[in-house]
């Protein structure tokens, strides 16, 4: 089962581009973020005719996340059941097939520092870590994908100098992604490969980030020990970053048996 986490940054504004991603690489499963639309608005069509089922927690304009998959989906919950006073749509949690449980996370960007924004970043990641120890007890396997805007070592990004002042590199949200791997959950990415370098997923649109190689590895894969049982590879899918109307994020994906 090949599974798509992938930031989309508005569903409808790269369709296009995310279809043409779609037929190429034949996820099972994707897990959007951002794809700033209401339920009502997601294109639901173009999705259904390639044989996805979906489940949305959309939201006008902002943020928004989704679940598609060629198996079934249950047991849908949508917002952090430890933050009901987040507004936010930036959660959204499923069983697939019955067997594995699923989540996307689209995590908040926290800039400018020091700002509310930045306060409210730290505490949705508090929120978001209290939840995650209760579904570890579930003992069942566990993949948690999305884009957590964090930057958790300098390797990670293509120019840390540049970043120093931005609320990916900052120490107290490096400490809050090191605080959910304490939990039990592993980094997917750097369990396989941890000296790889060069290994981004969002290029910024000015000056030719992508073009150039200028990237941040901001998105992942976070899966428990039941699920690293079942995994077999994990990596990252540039392309669609160099074609027509892209996102500035680019798919990452994890095999597993």
């Amino acid at each position: 089962m090949i599974i798509a986490t992938f930031n989309v940054n508005s569903v409808r504004a790269h369709l296009e581009n995310i279809l043409n991603w779609i037929d190429k690489e034949q996820p099972d499963v994707i897990l959007m973020q951002e794809i700033k639309c209401q339920n009502e608005q997601f294109p639901y069509e173009y999705f259904e005719d390639k044989g996805y089922n979906i489940k949305i927690y959309g939201q006008k304009s902002y943020n928004g996340v989704a679940i598609l998959s060629r198996y079934s989906i249950e047991d849908v919950i949508t917002g952090l059941p430890t933050y009901k006073e987040d507004t936010s749509a930036r959660y959204i949690e499923a069983l697939i097939d019955g067997r594995i449980r699923i989540a996307s996370v689209y995590a908040p960007n926290g800039n400018p520092v020091p700002s509310m924004k930045f306060d409210y970043k730290l505490l949705w990641m508090q929120k978001f870590e209290e939840y995650v120890k209760t579904l570890l007890l579930n003992k069942e396997p566990l993949i948690i994908g999305g884009d957590f805007n964090v930057a958790l070592t300098d390797m990670d990004i293509y120019n840390p100098k540049a970043f120093v002042d931005d609320a990916i590199a900052q120490p107290e949200s490096r400490n809050a992604m090191n605080s959910l791997f304490a939990t039990g959950l592993h980094n997917t990415y750097r369990l396989l490969y941890p000296n790889k370098e060069k290994s981004y997923t969002y290029y910024g649109y000015r000056g030719g980030c992508y073009q150039k190689g200028y990237g941040i590895l901001l998105d992942y894969f976070l899966i428990n020990d039941e699920a690293k049982n079942l995994l077999k590879d994990i990596g990252i899918t540039t392309f669609p970053r160099g074609e027509d109307k892209p996102s500035d994020h680019t798919p990452l994906w994890i095999e597993i048996k």
